[in-house]
């Protein structure tokens, strides 16, 4: 076997809500999950931003997509967006 098929696939999948759509096939995607204070033990909310990539401008503002790790698209796209679920 090669060194390409030993290799596993360690990409990350996320899914959040299109918060923008004003670019040319390029979408910002917040991502929404809790986690616990360290001290307090209390489950906090925390939102993230990431900025995908959508070849096909398929996706509108208020759209949840599936989105996949890539390699370093520009500065800051590090995301493809792979579908649209609702």
């Amino acid at each position: 076997m090669s060194e390409t098929t030993k290799r596993q696939n360690r990409r990350r999948f996320l899914q959040g809500t299109v918060l923008s759509d004003k670019m040319d096939k390029t979408r910002v995607v917040q991502v929404k999950w809790g986690t616990k204070h360290k001290m307090y033990q209390k489950i906090m909310r925390v939102a993230t931003k990431y900025k995908a990539h959508d070849e096909k401008n398929e996706s509108k503002a208020g759209d949840v997509v599936r989105m996949m790790e890539t390699r370093p698209l520009s500065k800051d796209k590090r995301w493809v967006i792979l579908e649209v679920v609702k």
